[in-house]
């Protein structure tokens, strides 16, 4: 008789831990689902900005490429991006010194 009450008792157990996994189970399932079909609207407004983009992008004059253009325009254009480069680098400089200084004074 003590076997047969032991036995009941964990094939009960099982069965009720079956059950609550499986309920956990079907909520993350149904909360997956709902995340996707979420995703899928964000994704499809994505495309949309990504259509409009282009579209505007589009407007603009393609890059092409330039191998066999005049080289001293190629130079000047190359030499245009490094100065405005330089003048960036320059800005961030100012900056960085700038932040440093003011960590400085906190740190004092």
């Amino acid at each position: 008789m003590l076997w047969f009450t032991v036995w009941t008792v964990l094939v009960l157990a099982a069965v009720a831990g079956a059950f609550l996994l499986g309920r956990s189970l079907w909520r993350k399932v149904r909360d997956l689902g709902a995340a996707a079909a979420e995703a899928s609207d964000v994704l499809g407004r994505l495309a949309d900005q990504v259509d409009a983009l282009a579209d505007a992008a589009g407007q603009q004059e393609p890059v092409r490429a330039q191998l066999f253009d005049d080289t001293h325009v190629l130079r000047e254009r190359l030499a245009e991006l490094r100065r405005a480069a330089g003048g960036r680098r320059a800005v961030r400089r100012l900056q960085h010194q700038e932040t440093y200084a003011r960590w400085r004074a906190y740190s004092r």
